[in-house]
């Protein structure tokens, strides 16, 4: 019988799914460990073979656990809700339900092709209505808390309103919105009940704010920042402006401190730490208050340079500014509104990034300097954002080279205020020398100046210390159709939350997946769809990254009807052990998903500080380009001729991509270019030895590019488990590599070769009980001992090889012998689990059990070595190996070469003069 690789994947694969054999229950001794895949979104062109390179590590190494005597969840489910399935709706008119759905029939048919031992019984989909009933709940929490300063987490907003009701808002340290209320007691009291909706707003971890945002007039929707680029939407490129809107928005910002802290306990990449750690941001430094005298207001800035406060020659602030308006002069008013126009059109990204353009705009206003009272200028300019820091900067030309540039350019003072500084080129940030024009603090070091400014500033009443985070809270709402609809009506213009037992709130039906005629989102369609028949409902959604920010503890117990997730079931699996996903997720999912965790274990549903103890970000695999070389005439224009790569040097040629599904090492199948076109079917080859070779390019894997590469034609041909060790065996798993199905051949050889060991020559399956050779148990050990290590170490690739090595040396030595070949396949299992089931259970082992074999122990005297082959050297040229036990000295060696007749041989007669002998090294004659 020989190795039939479709027969014995589609017979286990059906024995795993008809005996849930992965089924994951809490009740059990065995130590947990919890591994798991970032959450697919479910698209239509299904899988291509970058797609479960992550997906394979990770069930290696769950299966490995398992071996290993841990009880392992390992889950799967799908990111359903999003704006693609939404787009096709759009075009189509069909419901995103029903694409979603035939997407993930798709997916789960290519998952479980390539044989993943996942728990399938837990698997969750956003979209379905008994998961996003949970993450309403979610919000409403979070709606209901607010952030206590003193305690240092979240706590239900009644607790606040306590506090308002015995003491008012004194002693009150919350984070909060800049213009709570002072109040006492009596007053909260006599506050009628909108008026103390409308100050909690401003403490509730969910809330409405008017925000600038990234909109999309043709998607109509609102754009996170990394669904713009250079300016136009990521899907469709459709130009997108600033845009102030009322939106609801997540109060991140109060655990901007412990998602910092938090990363020094987990241990993930240090490039997606860093990355995480700019972008939240912390800066030390002093709030200054800049008065504007004819608005009785102040512009207050951010700066963590507040000992060049005497340097300051004007402010600037961001063209979405609330003071803008108020501040431009009639003058000035037409150029103010006109740059503010031109910046809408960039995203925040775009005004960032780009440092050579130098551009603003005067409002014709003067503020006050804090410290001398002197006027300073009023500038707006793109290069202030308005949702950084306070949207106001204090400008000091000769300390920051973006404002000495803008200075430059306009004309405005440059103050030294160092006499370390030089300023005549560019501005100089040092904090070296000692003050000049800088009033009390001239002669003074940084060291000194700094808190003596700071103490003047804070008895003026116009400034303090302050910590700042570069993070912003995070937008909550999308205007499309296909999210979690937000479970809020409004009342008196007020929003409120229904009742929990009316969740889950159900996304209503409408006549189209646009936005209304008036500009409302789609859920403006939706026809008589009022809470309590009178009372509007919140028409945006929720946006794509809200289902995913909880997802985890939806499968510790995803058939829950009363909680999220059981107490038991999150008391017992706690965290994610391994994460496995992209690095893409980094500054998104990654941190609303430990801001979500951080917030429910505040309100006691869980112990975690944070989600998932350890992450890897797997490497992207990308295409192998091939390509034809189309030979063009003397005018430049296309013949019908293809020349192969070794001699296009020859001809005047255009290269073009061709589908690499029909090459093959690099070598064209001739007919089926001839049919892939219309255009080709008469095409004409110029071979090199009677083959046309392709060029090769490595880039994205896309349709685009002809170099995808699905599973499915893989499986068919070569098998899972030679797709599941070929994946392993390109390279490492946090690399970057190529695909290339050149040498894919070789793993099918190899797990062919696996297949004899327990063949013999006519193919009858032949094993025997023999007691193996020390050679058989050397080899099988040292198997053993790598694949334990390199697992433990996330080294699959080396794995690979050794596995290759080992077989060879098995083969070599004829092994047959069950002691080794049973061991032998419970290391292999977790790489190739089909072959090694059908083998396990053909030496007479229960069907399916050797997932939850025990992985054999490592004697390490197996590969204690007691001989070994000296290479012989005649005056330093070597000359034969000769195997010797490593135990005999140099009198027993040297009796041993005077009796050895290859030896003597070699001497031809001649006398020795001494033999150099290094134990386990070397043995040199000298003659």
């Amino acid at each position: 019988m020989d190795y039939n690789h479709q027969s014995i994947e589609q017979k286990w694969q059906k024995f795993w799914a008809d005996n849930q054999t992965f089924k994951t229950s809490e009740s059990t001794e065995k130590p947990k460990y919890y591994v798991l895949d970032m959450f697919p979104y479910p698209s239509g062109a299904g899988l291509h073979v970058g797609h479960p390179l992550g997906y394979i590590a990770s069930d290696i190494f769950s299966r490995y656990k398992r071996l290993k005597g841990f009880n392992v969840l390992h889950p799967m489910g799908y990111d359903s809700f999003g704006l693609p399935a939404e787009q096709y709706a759009i075009q189509t008119g069909q419901h995103p339900a029903i694409t979603t759905e035939a997407n993930i029939n798709r997916y789960r048919e290519q998952l479980d092709n390539i044989g993943f031992s996942y728990d399938w019984s837990r698997e969750v989909r956003t979209s379905d209505p008994e998961y996003y009933k949970w993450t309403q709940w979610i919000f409403m929490q979070l709606f209901d808390a607010w952030y206590n300063k003193e305690s240092d987490k979240a706590e239900p907003i009644s607790n606040l309103i306590s506090k308002f009701e015995t003491s008012g808002s004194e002693g009150i340290n919350a984070e909060s919105d800049d213009d709570v209320l002072s109040f006492s007691a009596e007053e909260w009291r006599n506050f009628s009940d909108n008026e103390k909706q409308t100050e909690l707003l401003k403490y509730r971890l969910a809330f409405l704010r008017e925000s600038t945002v990234n909109w999309c007039a043709a998607l109509g929707t609102v754009l996170a920042n990394d669904e713009v680029i250079n300016g136009v939407s990521e899907r469709g490129g459709y130009p997108v402006e600033q845009k102030k809107m009322m939106q609801w928005s997540l109060r991140i910002t109060a655990y901007a401190d412990r998602l910092l802290r938090g990363l020094d306990t987990i241990d993930w990449p240090e490039p997606l730490v860093e990355m995480q750690r700019n972008w939240i941001g912390k800066s030390v430094g002093a709030s200054v208050k800049f008065p504007v005298p004819q608005l009785n207001e102040n512009i207050e800035v951010f700066t963590t340079r507040v000992d060049t406060i005497y340097g300051v020659s004007f402010v600037v602030l961001a063209p979405e500014h609330e003071l803008v308006s108020a501040l431009t002069t009639d003058s000035q008013k037409t150029e103010i509104e006109s740059y503010i126009d031109k910046t809408s059109k960039k995203s925040e990204l775009d005004r960032l990034a780009d440092t050579k353009t130098v551009s603003g705009a005067f409002t014709g206003s003067y503020a006050k300097h804090p410290l001398t009272g002197e006027d300073v200028q009023i500038w707006i300019a793109d290069y202030v954002l308005a949702g950084y820091g306070t949207g106001a900067v204090m400008a000091v030309p000769s300390g920051d080279q973006r404002d000495y540039v803008f200075a430059k350019h306009f004309n405005l003072p440059i103050i030294p205020i160092s006499d370390s500084q030089d300023i005549s080129e560019e501005a100089d940030p040092n904090k070296d020398g000692k003050y000049i024009n800088s009033d009390f603090i001239n002669g003074m070091t940084y060291q000194e100046a700094v808190p003596a400014l700071i103490e003047r500033l804070e008895n003026l009443k116009l400034g303090k210390a302050k910590i700042n985070f570069r993070m912003r809270d995070a937008i909550f709402g999308r205007q499309r159709y296909w999210g979690e609809p937000v479970p809020v009506y409004f009342k008196d213009g007020l929003p409120h939350l229904i009742k929990e037992e009316e969740l889950p709130l159900l996304l209503p039906e409408v006549d189209k997946y646009l936005p209304t005629e008036t500009g409302e989102p789609p859920l403006g369609r939706a026809d008589g769809w009022k809470y309590q028949d009178q009372y509007e409902y919140e028409l945006s959604t929720m946006p794509g990254w809200a289902g995913s920010s909880w997802y985890w503890f939806r499968y510790m117990d995803p058939k829950n009807q009363s909680n999220f997730a059981s107490q038991d079931a999150v008391d017992y699996w706690k965290a994610v052990d391994l994460y496995i996903g992209g690095s893409e997720h980094a500054t998104g999912h990654l941190l609303y998903s430990r801001f979500w965790n951080k917030f429910l274990k505040d309100l006691g549903f869980h112990n975690e500080e944070e989600p998932f103890k350890k992450l890897i970000n797997q490497g992207m695999i990308q295409g192998r380009s091939n390509f034809v070389y189309r030979v063009l005439d003397n005018e430049g224009k296309g013949t019908n001729q293809f020349v192969s790569y070794g001699l296009k040097d020859q001809y005047q040629v255009y290269p073009l991509h061709v589908d690499v599904n029909i090459v093959h090492n690099d070598v064209l199948d001739l007919e089926k270019f001839k049919q892939s076109r219309p255009d080709y079917k008469d095409a004409e080859f110029i071979l090199e030895n009677g083959k046309y070779i392709c060029g090769t390019e490595v880039e994205k894997m896309s349709k685009s590019k002809f170099n995808v590469v699905n599973p499915d034609d893989i499986i068919e041909q070569y098998g899972a488990d030679t797709l599941r060790l070929y994946e392993m065996f390109l390279g490492p798993l946090e690399q970057a590599k190529p695909w290339n199905t050149n040498g894919i051949e070789g793993i099918y050889k190899f797990l062919r070769k696996v297949w004899r060991l327990f063949h013999d020559a006519e193919g009858n399956f032949r094993v025997s009980d023999e007691e193996p050779s020390k050679a058989e148990y050397k080899a099988l050990h040292k198997i053993i001992k790598k694949v334990e290590d390199d697992i433990e170490r996330f080294s699959f690739n080396t794995s690979v090889s050794a596995f290759m090595i080992c077989v060879n040396e098995l083969t070599d030595l004829k092994t047959n012998k069950r002691k080794i070949l049973e061991d032998l396949l419970i290391v292999l299992e977790p790489y190739a689990p089909h072959i090694t089931e059908e083998l396990w259970s053909l030496l007479g082992n229960p069907a399916g059990s050797i997932s939850y074999a025990t992985y054999p122990e490592f004697k390490p005297e197996y590969l204690v070595e007691s001989e070994f082959a000296y290479p012989v050297s005649i005056n330093g040229k070597m000359k034969m190996n000769l195997p010797l036990a490593l135990d005999l000295d140099q009198q027993a060696v040297e009796a041993i070469l005077n009796d050895n007749a290859d030896v003597q041989r070699l001497l031809d007669g001649k006398p020795v003069k001494k033999v150099i002998f290094v134990k386990g090294k070397i043995i040199n004659i000298v003659i």
